[in-house]
Formats: C-alpha cells, sequence, structure tokens
C-alpha cells in the first residue's frame, strides 16, 4: 500500500469520517477557503487510481467511498515505518520508544495485560 500525502490523507480522512460522497460533498467538508472542485476530483481520482477510494456513477458524476479502512491504512503505516527504521523488529521498535521514555514500563505491563486478557477471552 502506497504512503498517502498529506493532502491525500486530508481526503481519506474525510471519507473515513463521512463514508461516500460526491466531489461537491467532499468540498462542503472543508473549512473556508474550500479546494477547488477541479482540484479535489483530481486529487480523489489520484487517490482511485492507488487503490483507496472506489466509485459508483450516477449519471455522469460518480460517488467516491473508501476501499481501505483507517484501521487498514495504520496498520500499513507502522508495518513500513517498523521495517524501514527498526530492521522489521516490533520488539526493537517498542524498545526505542521506552529508551527514549515515550512509553514507560507501567504502560507495556498495561499493554501485556491487555494482550494476555484478550488471549484468554
Amino acid at each position: 500500500m502506497k504512503r498517502l500525502t498529506k493532502k491525500e490523507n486530508e481526503i481519506m480522512d474525510l471519507f473515513w469520517t463521512h463514508g461516500p460522497m460526491f466531489i461537491k460533498e467532499l468540498q462542503e467538508k472543508y473549512a473556508d477557503p474550500k479546494p477547488h472542485v477541479n482540484t479535489l476530483s483530481t486529487m480523489t481520482r489520484i487517490l482511485e487510481a492507488n487503490g483507496f477510494v472506489g466509485h459508483k456513477a450516477y449519471g455522469s458524476t460518480y460517488q467516491y467511498y473508501p476501499l481501505v479502512t483507517r484501521e487498514a491504512y495504520h496498520r500499513g503505516a507502522l508495518s513500513r515505518l517498523v521495517s524501514a527504521c527498526f530492521d522489521n523488529s516490533y520488539v526493537n521498535a517498542v524498545s526505542a520508544l521506552v529508551s527514549e521514555e515515550k512509553i514507560t514500563v507501567e504502560e507495556l505491563k498495561e499493554i501485556i495485560a491487555r494482550i494476555e486478557a484478550g488471549q484468554n477471552a
């Protein structure tokens, strides 16, 4: 799965939050100054070409909808990060978080307890 640009991520966040939309509806979700309809249309077609959104035709207009869930995209992004920065080791990633004090040992214990509770359910 490709990485989303900042603008593509903005559009996907709107689709993930609001569901299927026509380009004009997408534009309405933006605060002023709103991006031009042509810009949104072009960016949405790029997202479609990259497999992030699909469309349903209504005459000559399209209603776009997300093909990838927010969760699936984030899992893929995390996987790419761990692969690129931590030699594909989640243990190395978590160790880095602990050593840089981004997560405490107590928080790790809480995560472990959640995992164990989920496996025993």
